[in-house]
């Protein structure tokens, strides 16, 4: 076997909260992915880092327990650029050129009321917003490298959710996002579809003008919880 020259830890540590034990029902899918990507890595030599790094994978579950989800946004694909990748979808830590999907996703915040300037979404996240990509690494530059790998682990996720919890909101974009209302049951849920944020599906329209976000926070206190400040 050729060994692996990326230096990259292939088992992240699992979620000490809420998600802890649906991440170790799932360790057989988990292994098997964690497999697969470090095998891909060696016949790779390597050559390619893996995004992001091996303590943010599960980030997304580490600041948004289980128990206190309250929106669910569904992302397809990490960003696959050096430095992008922070664990949530759609994020980028502060510093960091911020994608063209994620300005428009500000945008659409800031004329739906919240003004936003901070393209990291951890505040949000810890305020019950879990940011959920389907594919949690990618390879640098080559989008799409994992998705396949992880597709039955996070479909999982949505599943266990809305077995588990009642009045989430589900904010899906595009049409690989709101595919996966067939894993929502909507009679427990309220989901939220648009355009995808990209600049080629944003500008043809269906995107912007969706305030999604003031949606949200009018659903939230239909049913008596607390809205969510988006701002920040």
């Amino acid at each position: 076997m050729v060994k692996n020259m990326s230096n990259y830890k292939f088992n992240p540590i699992y979620p000490q909260n809420s998600w802890k034990n649906i991440f170790e029902t799932n360790k057989p899918i988990l292994d098997k992915v964690w497999n697969a990507i470090e095998e891909k890595d060696q016949k790779l030599l390597g050559m390619f880092p893996i995004y992001p790094e091996s303590e943010k994978v599960y980030r997304a579950f580490t600041l948004c327990d289980l128990d206190n989800i309250q929106v669910v946004i569904l992302g397809q694909d990490c960003y696959h650029g050096e430095g992008q990748a922070n664990g949530l979808c759609f994020s980028v830590d502060n510093g960091i050129t911020t994608p063209p999907s994620l300005r428009n996703i500000m945008t659409e915040m800031s004329d739906d009321g919240f003004k936003r300037t901070n393209s990291d979404f951890s505040d949000l996240a810890k305020k019950g917003v879990l940011f959920l990509n389907s594919a949690l690494t990618v390879l640098e530059k080559q989008p799409e490298s994992h998705i396949k790998f992880w597709i039955e682990f996070t479909d999982n996720i949505i599943k266990t959710i809305s077995k588990k919890r009642e009045n989430i909101v589900f904010i899906l974009w595009g049409n690989y996002a709101i595919d996966k209302q067939k894993l929502i049951d909507s009679n427990k849920h309220y989901i939220i579809t648009g355009k995808h944020p990209s600049p080629l599906s944003a500008n043809r329209g269906g995107f912007f003008g969706g305030k999604y976000f003031s949606r949200t926070n009018t659903y939230l206190e239909s049913i008596g919880k607390q809205s969510i400040d988006w701002s920040g």
